[in-house]
């Protein structure tokens, strides 16, 4: 097969074992990302496969019925909204799943709420400039960072990323907070945990919310502007999961007017990051760019069920 592998940012994947899996197949690994259904259309042409790494590109209608030699595509972990499979279906093209782990996501939520909680970024990069514990040079948000232990995490989603999060909360003294479905909350009970008894509510009485949810039509825009200006005016908010589940513009506008007081984002809607978002250059907020699932045992494990899926769909056609 003549395969395709999107999105490499930081040419990572020639250099994991599992590669080893394609060493029969002719194989091209795309550092840079390609913008636009004529520059992906030429790009794609040439190839019978196509590895995706998550949702990093858009295949859709559109670009699929430009592929004709395309006969199937291998996502990295599970297929979510970035492939259109009705068109997929209709025009031949085999869509193989993959799966993943929840270790390195939840890893990096807690990360993020340690080095939000205690300004750890803001401390070190004064730190280089010969700035002696200082965590801004305006003295607005030159305050102290705090600890987590007696505050209470609220975790929105309950799924197994919101569960690891939970026991991380747990073992630093936290009180943890659930907000979800009916499910979710049932299992929260069961596992030692409040579930809040309203959305207002969590929001209200959140030290600090994490969002754990999938997008799809029943969550896109589910956090609104109201819920962000009811939580308080030291909060935090943590979203490592997809941001289209805020809704449009609404968590830019809460930042502006203080409440939550702090965010730190992984993710977002245009992605790589636009150097004119309105979430960049603020003393308040904590970016980085979408590494939750960017690590090392991750990306082995991805790409190696991605890559053993294709080489089976090969054998198969054999």
């Amino acid at each position: 097969m003549k395969i395709a592998i999107l999105d490499d940012y930081q040419d990572a994947v020639r250099h994991l074992d599992c590669f080893q899996i394609l060493r029969e197949h002719e194989v091209k690994v795309f550092n840079n990302r390609a913008v636009g259904l004529g520059q992906l259309a030429i790009r794609l042409a040439p190839f019978d496969a196509i590895v995706l790494i998550r949702e990093r590109t858009v295949l859709n209608r559109a670009l699929l019925a430009k592929l004709p030699k395309l006969k199937v595509i291998s996502q990295t972990g599970k297929v979510s909204g970035n492939i259109d499979l009705e068109a997929a279906k209709e025009l031949g093209i085999t869509i193989l799943e993959g799966h993943g782990d929840p270790t390195a996501p939840a890893e990096l939520a807690w990360a993020l709420i340690m080095a939000s909680s205690r300004k750890i970024p803001q401390y070190s990069a004064l730190l280089q400039d010969h700035v002696w514990q200082t965590a801004s040079l305006y003295p607005q948000w030159n305050g102290l960072g705090r600890v987590l232990k007696g505050r209470t995490l609220g975790i929105w989603g309950y799924g197994k990323i919101g569960q690891l999060v939970a026991q991380y909360a747990k073992a630093f003294g936290m009180q943890v907070q659930i907000w979800g479905s009916e499910t979710s909350r049932q299992r929260a009970r069961a596992d030692g945990f409040i579930a809040a008894e309203s959305q207002r509510q969590f929001f209200e009485t959140s030290d600090i919310v994490s969002l754990h949810l999938r997008l799809n039509e029943a969550t896109r825009g589910i956090v609104q502007a109201d819920d962000l200006a009811a939580m308080k005016n030291d909060a935090l908010f943590i979203n490592i999961s997809r941001a289209e589940l805020i809704a449009e513009g609404a968590l830019v506008a809460a930042l502006d007017q203080g409440r939550p007081a702090y965010a730190a984002i992984d993710v977002y809607e245009s992605e790589p990051l636009p150097r004119e978002d309105a979430l960049r250059n603020r003393e308040n907020v904590l970016l980085t760019p979408h590494i939750g699932f960017v690590e090392r045992d991750s990306y082995e494990l991805y790409f190696g069920t991605a890559f053993r899926n294709l080489i089976e769909y090969a054998k198969s056609l054999a």
